[in-house]
């Protein structure tokens, strides 16, 4: 993987072969931060990224300027790679080893933006309850906006607060605001 932008830019990333990842590609990447570039000031935003893997959205937004992001996974040796490549480039990346359904049913403070990229093989229901959870847990500042990164087979726009979704080959990223569709 690589940084495809920023103080990183072309930076190249090698992770273990041994972790249970599926990164998000570099085309697919590349599409999703033209959209975020345009609606958001990268020093300015608290991130939360979910099912954090091997770090690459983290490093991605740590590369453009971010302050405040907080990765989240439940496998050690993800955790622990993400902490060594943000020590080494000195990047402001906080880690936390947990289920990322348990860590989103404890109260926390309010995101710019949360990404998240789960596993494809969930069920849909799994996908929405991420939706649901964040919004119920108002995790989301006022203009905020949840990403969740997922299989073109699983449509997840039915979701009252889903407001976009954009496909890049086999990925979709599916866009949730804090508000409902009405009212976006």
């Amino acid at each position: 993987m690589r940084i495809i932008s920023g103080s990183y830019k072309g930076k190249r990333i090698i992770a273990p072969k041994k972790l249970p990842v599926r990164p998000t590609t570099d085309f697919a990447k590349e599409g999703l931060f033209n959209i975020i570039n345009n609606r958001y000031q990268f020093s300015d935003i608290r991130v939360l990224d979910l099912f954090s893997g091997t770090g690459n959205i983290s490093y991605e937004f740590a590369s453009r300027g971010v302050k405040s992001i907080t990765s989240v996974d439940a496998h050690f040796a993800c955790v622990r790679f993400i902490d060594s490549i943000s020590t080494e480039l000195d990047l402001p990346i906080r880690t936390i080893k947990a289920d990322v359904f348990k860590f989103l049913s404890r109260p926390h403070e309010a995101y710019d933006i949360i990404f998240a990229d789960p596993p494809y093989n969930l069920d849909v229901e799994q996908f929405l309850s991420i939706a649901d959870t964040v919004v119920q847990n108002e995790m989301l500042k006022e203009e905020g906006c949840l990403i969740i990164e997922h299989s073109k087979h699983n449509p997840l726009s039915d979701h009252d607060h889903h407001f976009e979704s954009r496909r890049y080959g086999g990925s979709v990223f599916s866009f949730f605001g804090k508000n409902k569709k009405a009212d976006l």
